[in-house]
């Protein structure tokens, strides 16, 4: 008798250990500062960048811990996608104050910068020394991550994405001892967030969602948080873009999104990652726009292999039956349609992409960490044939 596929899908093997405290609610950023005294904090951190200054969150961070009589250092000057020089630049600072705990308030930025700085302040060296898993030999300070977005749910993962200053090339620094102690969600404070924003996020969370589902290192874990994730945002993301004030649906999406991150850290990410992070690198597009255009092609990509899959979450939003083999097709066309719901763009011709540069993006793209997880074998060739499907977008 042949074995039940779905079976045998459940009975793969998994180390699953949850190793961060989640706090969840409206106005739960208040208790920040007790929070952070429980875990001993008494010189802390604030790591978060220049907008969220201006919005007010910073503040709001800072009297929260001050509140509980801890004394706040902060460093604002986090940029988008950090490099090492922000990171070093942290760390100075960090070192100067003596802090024995962090805070990362923001996006993923803030929070990669955050994570970044504890690799180095603990363990020393530099970030390259640390690119991998597993690399950092002493314990890490406790950190707490305060997300004000919707998207990358680095506040669930024990990586931090650091940008090389020099070539770019984004490093994904991965050890336990890096995930963060507790993550502090209050949906209220992404309810500051710009259109753009919000947009660019969200279609990240979403392909966190997907992509999870489907790698090789999938497991009965990691699709529980990314089967959740997915209905959450995908029914919640056109809402949050049409309805910027909707606290319940900004609630969804942080959620969703940290359930997302919840799966990378179990599971990783594919072939979607993979081609973005050279877009990025080279023609300044934002993470999210960039896996935006890219994520429909990927999807057909692998539905050759993972149909069944796919058939799961489109049947999930109600998009077709379970075991329709147009499955693939259906999802990577609702995908495309939320991203033009964001008016995000869909080709890399609207982006400014090259095309005379594809062999170049596809070489890089295959050397990205993630590519190994797909679950479709894919080589520079393929990954080349995916950035020219990308161009139009017909």
């Amino acid at each position: 008798m042949l074995a039940d596929p779905q079976l045998s899908e459940s009975l793969v093997g998994f180390d699953y250990v949850p190793r961060t405290r989640v706090v969840f609610g409206e106005g739960v950023v208040d208790q920040l500062g007790k929070l952070a005294a429980e875990l001993g904090g008494t010189r802390v951190l604030l790591v978060t960048d220049k907008g969220l200054a201006k919005a007010g969150h910073e503040k709001h961070g800072q009297n929260a811990l001050e509140s509980a009589g801890l004394k706040v250092t902060v460093f604002d000057d986090v940029h988008s996608n950090p490099s090492t020089i922000d990171v070093d630049h942290c760390v100075r600072i960090a070192r100067d104050a003596k802090v024995d705990l962090i805070v990362g308030l923001g996006g993923g930025s803030s929070m990669d910068c955050a994570k970044g700085c504890n690799f180095l302040l603990t363990n020393g060296g530099r970030m390259e020394d640390y690119w991998g898993v597993g690399k950092a030999s002493k314990p890490m300070l406790p950190m707490i991550a305060v997300p004000t977005t919707a998207g990358t749910g680095s506040e669930a993962q024990s990586f931090a994405l650091i940008s090389q200053a020099e070539s770019h090339v984004k490093m994904a620094c991965g050890d336990p001892k890096a995930a963060v102690a507790i993550a502090v969600l209050d949906p209220v404070l992404t309810l500051t967030q710009p259109f753009a924003v919000t947009a660019v996020t969200g279609i990240d969370a979403i392909s966190h969602a997907l992509e999870t589902f489907v790698t090789r290192k999938r497991s009965p874990v990691s699709q529980v948080f990314s089967r959740e994730a997915w209905q959450a945002l995908c029914r919640n993301y056109p809402i949050v873009c049409h309805e910027p004030g909707n606290l319940q649906a900004r609630a969804a999406m942080q959620l969703g999104a940290f359930w997302a991150g919840s799966a990378i850290e179990n599971s990783m990410l594919g072939a979607t990652h993979s081609l973005a992070n050279p877009l990025t690198a080279h023609f300044d597009m934002t993470h999210g726009v960039a896996i935006g255009v890219m994520l429909p092609h990927v999807i057909r990509f692998n539905g050759v292999e993972v149909a069944q899959h796919y058939g799961e979450l489109a049947a999930a939003v109600g998009l077709c039956a379970v075991d329709d083999p147009e499955a693939p097709e259906y999802l990577a066309a609702h995908v495309r349609e939320l991203t033009v719901q964001a008016d995000l763009p869909t080709s890399l011709s609207e982006c400014g992409v090259d095309p005379g540069l594809f062999p170049m993006l596809a070489y890089e793209a295959a050397q990205q960490w993630t590519a190994q997880f797909n679950p479709r074998d894919v080589d520079v060739e393929c990954l080349e044939e995916l950035y020219q499907a990308a161009w139009s977008d017909e």
